[in-house]
């Protein structure tokens, strides 16, 4: 299960993280979102041991998104060492996830 990252914790799990990070933005009335949310899913616990991988809300947490420039969702944000290092917007096959995700680690 991918974890729920919000603005007020967003610095804690997502910046100061030691593994990197795939983060989901998404919102519930979001057609592709919900897509894309098993694929997160699955991914979470493929690698629960070298990855964190996380959904924020964008409709509960302005705030990060906006720092982000999210416009469009599903946005995901790869992050390493509390860097933006890749980006992919919309809805897109498990495989290009997880291989945006293996070139991070």
């Amino acid at each position: 299960m991918a974890i729920e990252v919000t603005d007020s914790n967003f610095d804690e799990l997502v910046m100061n993280s030691d593994k990197p990070v795939l983060l989901d933005f998404w919102a519930e009335w979001c057609g592709p979102c919900r897509m894309v949310t098993p694929i997160v899913a699955e991914l979470a616990d493929e690698y629960k041991d070298k990855a964190v991988v996380a959904k924020m809300d964008v409709d509960s947490n302005p705030e990060t998104s906006v720092k982000f420039g999210i416009r469009n969702i599903p946005t995901i944000l790869f992050f390493k060492n509390g860097e933006v290092v890749d980006k992919q917007v919309g809805a897109v096959p498990k495989t290009i996830l997880a291989s945006k995700l293996d070139a991070i680690l």
